[in-house]
């Protein structure tokens, strides 16, 4: 676990820090209510409604984290002319997160979730097809251009909605690369990106052997090495976080194992939105200075307390020295 010390440290240089977000951002609606009675038309539960609530979800909820942990943040994704746009560049304006607008077709992309005592009763999906939120190649540079120079990293959260292409990729990394910013991806292998010579990639288990290409036999340890040595060979990438849920997290190098970083949490009550925690704490303390074991530590902590809460959420800088204390 990293100290409360060198937590304080890290925290203080995050607070210098300048993010730039790419991505599928999202309107995360929570319906929140009881059920007590089945309906006599079909044999599903009635819910009465208590409340209604508006969070950020996808790449919106990353650059949310990157904002909650103290640091500068822009966020680029396709928001529509209706009220799930308005409400998501709300909810992201009142943390003085920047958004930049790409072009597309369609409705904002939203998430509902029924909880009913707590309890997630079904998820309801409003989006459009991949096609809908793609940008055409002579936009990408003009688009991102200055807000790439503005910034000291720059993270693509790819939820397999289709504003993230091979194209957008490369031409974005190279953009980034050549004025030496920080390149991170959370990659989605179904949708089957083509990326190369990134900073940091943070795939969870089941997407690092897909990523792989490897499919081991059942009830079989985890083929770390097998894993890890393939991804580097493939997509070149620096720095390999592979989050294992309640194993941890499996740190790569130059395709060389390291070390795995034991879970923090104390109390798993919602796992939503913790892959965006994971990646935004990683990204803020590699970019801040940080060698990947403690940036590892540091986001596992804040990990830890983001599944203790219900619902998409994010950790403060308080909160985060409280629970490493």
């Amino acid at each position: 676990m990293i100290s409360v010390t060198a937590a304080r440290d890290l925290l203080q240089k995050i607070s210098r820090v300048r993010v730039l977000v790419i991505g599928d951002v999202m309107l995360d609606h929570y319906i929140w209510g009881d059920a007590t009675r089945i309906s006599p038309e079909a044999p599903v539960p009635v819910v009465d409604i208590a409340r209604d609530s508006y969070t950020a979800g996808g790449a919106a909820n990353v650059a949310l984290n990157i904002a909650s942990l103290g640091a500068s943040c822009t966020v680029a994704g396709f928001f529509a002319n209706d009220e799930a746009g308005a409400k998501l560049t709300k909810i992201l304006g009142e943390k003085q997160i920047a958004t930049i607008a790409t072009p597309g077709s369609g409705t904002t992309i939203v998430k509902t979730r029924v909880l009913v005592q707590h309890q997630q009763l079904c998820r309801l999906d409003r989006e459009a097809g991949p096609s809908a939120y793609r940008i055409a190649s002579d936009k990408i540079e003009p688009l991102f251009r200055d807000a790439i120079n503005a910034c000291d990293a720059v993270v693509f959260s790819d939820y397999a909605k289709g504003i993230l292409s091979d194209e957008l990729v490369e031409r974005v990394s190279k953009l980034a690369r050549s004025a030496g910013k920080f390149v991170a991806l959370d990659p989605k292998p179904k949708r089957k990106l083509h990326f190369h010579d990134l900073d940091l990639i943070t795939p969870n288990r089941r997407e690092a052997l897909q990523l792989a290409d490897i499919e081991p036999e059942p009830h079989t340890p985890f083929p770390a090495e097998k894993v890890c040595a393939e991804l580097r060979k493939r997509y070149g990438t620096r720095n390999l976080v592979i989050t294992m849920s309640e194993d941890g997290m499996l740190l790569s190098t130059d395709g060389k194992i390291g070390k795995v970083i034991p879970t923090a949490a104390r109390e798993v009550f919602d796992v939503s939105g913790a892959g965006d925690t994971a990646l935004a704490s990683l990204v803020l303390a590699l970019t801040a200075g940080s060698d990947l074991e403690t940036a590892a530590h540091f986001s596992n902590a804040a990990s830890g307390v983001v599944v203790g809460k219900l619902g998409t959420a994010t950790v403060t800088p308080d909160e985060l020295v409280a629970y490493i204390e």
